[in-house]
């Protein structure tokens, strides 16, 4: 039921929290919380758009 776009998305997503934990253990606290907060956003924006998109189906 996944499509090509949800794994982009998903994959973003993790990319962004093995990023920010990188980040965290290599020093960087303060950027690993910043790319950290990225992974919400990531998935709540592919949650709105698979939304607008099974909407405007009839």
């Amino acid at each position: 039921m996944l499509k090509k776009s949800d794994y982009y998305i998903l994959t973003a997503a993790i990319a962004s929290m093995i990023l920010s934990i990188y980040l965290w253990f290599s020093g960087e606290q303060d950027a690993g919380l910043y790319v950290g907060i990225w992974v919400p956003s990531i998935l709540g924006f592919g949650a709105y758009f698979k939304i607008l998109k099974y909407r405007s189906k009839p």
